[in-house]
């Protein structure tokens, strides 16, 4: 594989990890430089450590990976995305979620890096330098959360509230197309 094909892999693989940090960063009352960089460290780890799982479970996990990963993403963006406009209309003054800690961006980072998992398993089928797919899905995501913590601030400081609860919808609708393209 080329590396033009291992860059599109990773753009592609990024794009969830970017939505859910555009929807962080509508969350989030003031963001630094430094707490952006730590968003796109947790969503660009996750997404380099899972296809290097996937490679080395190969193909004796595949079948059953590949039949429930588009569940395990559904309902946790689901979650996520209804969480975040419960706690926005249920509460009447700003309400931010500055918190980028281990428990807090668990679950969104292994949520957008279930595909690359999948994506490790073809990986050990096919001739890939695994080192620089790793690294180019990794570096590409990190730039892509980090871009979209500090684009969902900028947005969540015009619109507020309403920003949150698109942010939510979007999650959910992004939960439901993947859903329906796996089951499709």
């Amino acid at each position: 594989m080329n590396i033009s094909k291992m860059v599109l892999i990773s753009i592609g693989l990024a794009m969830d990890a970017l939505a859910v940090s555009i929807c962080k960063g509508l969350s989030m009352k003031d963001i630094s430089i430094k707490n952006s960089m730590k968003v796109g460290i947790y969503f660009g780890g996750f997404q380099a450590i899972m296809p290097l799982i996937g490679f080395w479970l190969g193909d004796l996990f595949d079948e059953f990976l590949v039949s429930i990963d588009h569940w395990v993403v559904f309902v946790l963006l689901v979650i996520i995305g209804i969480n975040m406009i419960f706690e926005t209309i249920t509460n009447n003054k700003e309400s931010f979620d500055d918190r980028i800690d281990f428990k807090t961006m668990f679950i969104p980072a292994l949520a957008t890096s279930i595909d690359a998992l999948a994506v490790g398993i073809t990986f050990a089928f096919l001739k890939v330098n695994l080192l620089l797919a790793i690294l180019l899905i990794g570096l590409i995501t990190f730039i892509f959360s980090f871009m979209g913590v500090r684009m969902g601030n900028k947005v969540g400081k015009k619109f507020e509230n309403k920003a949150k609860i698109l942010g939510g919808l979007i999650l959910i609708g992004l939960a439901i197309k993947i859903l329906i393209e796996h089951l499709g």
